[in-house]
C-alpha cells in the first residue's frame, strides 16, 4: 500500500470486539464494476474498511489488473469510487474466517446482492470467491470468469478471492484474472507507465 494507514493497527481485543460487525458498502449509482467480497474479516471490521488487513492482495491485484492508477489503500474510498468501482460483501457480518458463515447467511447474502445491483445498477458484479458464489446462487458448476447468469441487471463475473488463505494464487495470477474482467468491461488500463 502506498502510505501508512490513517489508523492504528488493531489489538487482539479490538479484533475480538469486531466479530459480527458490519462495514459500510462503497456504492454509487451506475458503477462500472461492483466488487463483492465474501464477508469482512476481523481486521477490516475493527478499522471499518474493506480489505484492510496488511496481508491482503486485493489492492495490489487491482493495480496489477489496471483497474487503478496506483496501489490504493483501503482508506481511499473516493479514489476507488471515482474509478467507477464499488465494494460490498455477500455477507455483511465479520468473522475470522469465511468458513464460519452458514449456508443460510450466504444464500440470504446472494438475495441482498441482487437487491443492491437492482438499486445501484452497476454494469458488472464481480464476486470474489468461488464457494460463496456457488452457495449464494445455487450454482455448483460455476467457474471463475464470465457467468451466464446476471446479478439483478448486471453482468456477472467470478474472480478468485485475494485472501492469503487462497495460496495457489499470487498477485500476478490474481491481477491477470482481474484484468480479464477489466478488458471485458471495456475499461482502460489505468496503470501509470
Amino acid at each position: 500500500m502506498p502510505t501508512d494507514p490513517p489508523y492504528a493497527r488493531p489489538t487482539a481485543d479490538d479484533l475480538a470486539a469486531a466479530r459480527g460487525r458490519e462495514i459500510e458498502d462503497w456504492l454509487r449509482p451506475d458503477l462500472d464494476v461492483l466488487f463483492c467480497g465474501i464477508n469482512p474479516g476481523l481486521y477490516s471490521a475493527a478499522v471499518g474498511l474493506p480489505f484492510a488487513n496488511p496481508g491482503t492482495r486485493f489492492w495490489k491485484a487491482m493495480h496489477e489488473a489496471g483497474f487503478t492508477d496506483r496501489v490504493l489503500g483501503p482508506w481511499e474510498r473516493d479514489a476507488f469510487l471515482d474509478a467507477g468501482l464499488g465494494m460490498t460483501n455477500v455477507v455483511r457480518r465479520a468473522t475470522a474466517r469465511a468458513d464460519e458463515l452458514t449456508p443460510e447467511e450466504i444464500v440470504a447474502g446472494g438475495r441482498r446482492l441482487v437487491e443492491t445491483a437492482e438499486t445501484y445498477r452497476p454494469r458488472w458484479v464481480a464476486v470474489l470467491g468461488l464457494g460463496a458464489y456457488r452457495t449464494a446462487f445455487a450454482d455448483r458448476r460455476a467457474a471463475t470468469g464470465p457467468l451466464e447468469r446476471r446479478v439483478g441487471p448486471a453482468r456477472a463475473w467470478l474472480l478468485p478471492n485475494p485472501s492469503g488463505l487462497n495460496a495457489h494464487h499470487t498477485v500476478a495470477t490474481l491481477g491477470a484474472a482481474y484484468a480479464e474482467l477489466r478488458v471485458a468491461a471495456g475499461l482502460p488500463d489505468r496503470r501509470r507507465t
